[in-house]
């Protein structure tokens, strides 16, 4: 080997060497990087918000008889090999923009515990990497039964959906059976031992009977107007036409939405626990009561006056069926023709107020960027820019020319029609009280709630209910009858049938 050829010989060599060097330079910094920003105090001190580290600390990832802890990346980044580095460069830059340019202050931080957000930064992959076997020896036969159905519907649910709370605590949101759900939040007062009477088609207060649980009805004249929305009305959708001319009888109709006090007088009556007190026990003892709920039905947003949720159509249906007994007049579900009528207090545009939907919603690339004067439909709608994404207190917006409350928004209402997206073709001329189809697989619900845009929320607006996506993560086999375990937007208000011998005035 002559000398030219040692001489590059060796300078390979050196620079393999210096390569390696430099390598090893450059890996060292990077992995301790790396390290460094995925301990869980470099991240909480970006995620500053109250309840992100408290609430960590409570959950079953740290709190527990193991001993074992699960840390802020084992759930928020995917397992090493599944792209872990590029999620946490894609959250990372998204958490610094975050803290330096936002104003914490001013973000609805509790808005943001939901299923849709939390699923957007926790990995299903991360999951199963710890917990592998789904089917311990400890597992309870109700568990045992969610995890069966989740391996049969893996495409549409995540481990979230039944434990969206287990790496950040949340009181009263346990995956379990809610015993002591049916306490009412209201001050001790009188039992009513009667309910109200009345002999003039006026409005009146109602009184539940064994309970201190009274709400307001409505006299609705009769009349006529058009049903559904005309082709011109901005953001319609076609289940809204063609108009239908309707005539409806008089009716009374409640107010506001069911409240949580009236429910759970229901609720307490009708099961096996809290029957009514002062000698109506014999007489509840024919109808069957809901069974207990899973978790928290009101969300931890409260009960008492703000509308109950979460209920099954047949639930609500039966409730009615028992506050006709205990009252002695004809309660139901408004049909979807009376809904519309009282939504509309005798108006014939999208609301009952003046406004176009196409001026109030977020569904239009001009309002998302430069915003739009909300400031008329805010004070008579509770929607998804005024909500807190949560439900609100009748007395939150105004009335309507009824003296109607959250006709539009907060809660969807549950009508008595089954749903049909050509509901209205089946009439022809002046169809009096329509009840729409005479059968169908799911029932209309009305107004829009406080998730809604403002174009879900107009007096024609109609929807559906959708039980099998409204039941996916409960996990009673069969499902339950009484309570949707994906459903927070429902509610309902109650319909009265004068009797014939009132006296028709106001």
């Amino acid at each position: 080997m002559n000398f030219k050829q040692t001489y590059h010989k060796r300078k390979s060599i050196i620079l393999i060497i210096a390569g390696m060097i430099l390598a090893l330079l450059l890996v060292y910094p990077y992995n301790k990087a790396v390290q460094y920003t995925s301990t869980n105090e470099y991240c909480f001190s970006c995620h500053v918000h109250d309840h992100a580290e408290e609430s960590w600390r409570l959950s079953a990832h740290v709190n527990n008889s193991s001993g074992t802890m699960a840390n802020c990346v084992d759930c928020h980044l995917p397992p090493k090999g599944h792209g872990y580095i590029w999620a946490k460069a894609k959250h990372g830059a998204k958490d610094i923009y975050g803290y330096l340019l936002k104003d914490h202050d001013k973000i609805n931080w509790e808005a943001k515990r939901t299923i849709e957000k939390a699923d957007q930064y926790t990995y299903e992959s991360s999951c199963l990497n710890c917990h592998p076997n789904l089917f311990p020896a400890t597992l309870s036969d109700e568990g045992v039964d969610s995890h069966l159905y989740y391996e049969h519907n893996q495409e549409e649910l995540s481990c979230l959906n039944c434990h969206m709370h287990t790496g950040h605590y949340k009181k009263g949101f346990e995956h379990a059976q809610n015993m002591a759900f049916s306490d009412i939040e209201t001050e001790e007062g009188e039992r009513y031992t009667s309910a109200a009477r009345i002999d003039t088609f006026a409005n009146y207060t109602e009184y539940i009977p064994g309970s201190s649980v009274s709400f307001k009805m409505a006299a609705i004249p009769g009349g006529e107007f058009l049903l559904g929305s005309p082709k011109k009305e901005p953001l319609r959708k076609e289940n809204e036409g063609p108009q239908v001319k309707v005539k409806l009888d008089p009716f009374f109709i409640a107010v506001t939405e069911v409240s949580w006090n009236e429910f759970l007088a229901w609720f307490n009556a009708t099961t096996s626990e809290g029957r009514m007190e002062d000698g109506h026990q014999a007489e509840v003892d024919a109808f069957s009561g809901a069974t207990p709920p899973w978790g928290a039905p009101d969300q931890g947003w409260g009960k008492g006056l703000r509308p109950a949720i979460t209920m099954t159509h047949h639930a609500a249906t039966e409730y009615c069926r028992w506050l006709s007994h205990v009252t002695g007049k004809k309660y139901r579900l408004p049909t979807e023709a009376e809904w519309e009528y009282a939504a509309r207090g005798g108006t014939t545009g999208p609301y009952f107020f003046e406004g176009s939907p196409r001026d109030f919603t977020t569904s239009t690339l001009w309002n998302r960027l430069f915003g739009a004067d909300t400031t008329t439909i805010t004070a008579n709608i509770i929607y998804k820019e005024n909500s807190g994404l949560k439900t609100q207190l009748p007395s939150s917006v105004r009335a309507n020319p009824f003296g109607l409350k959250n006709m539009l928004g907060n809660v969807a209402e549950f009508c008595l029609d089954w749903y049909a997206p050509n509901s209205y073709e089946q009439y022809q001329g002046l169809i009096s009280n329509p009840t729409g189809p005479a059968s169908g697989k799911e029932h209309v619900i009305r107004g829009g709630s406080f998730l809604s845009d403002a174009m879900d929320t107009r007096s024609a607006s109609r929807a559906q209910t959708q039980t099998k996506n409204w039941l996916k993560t409960d996990p009673q086999i069969p499902k339950s009858i009484w309570w949707y375990s994906d459903a927070t937007h429902v509610g309902f208000r109650v319909v009265c049938e004068p009797d014939s011998g009132l006296v028709m005035k106001r």
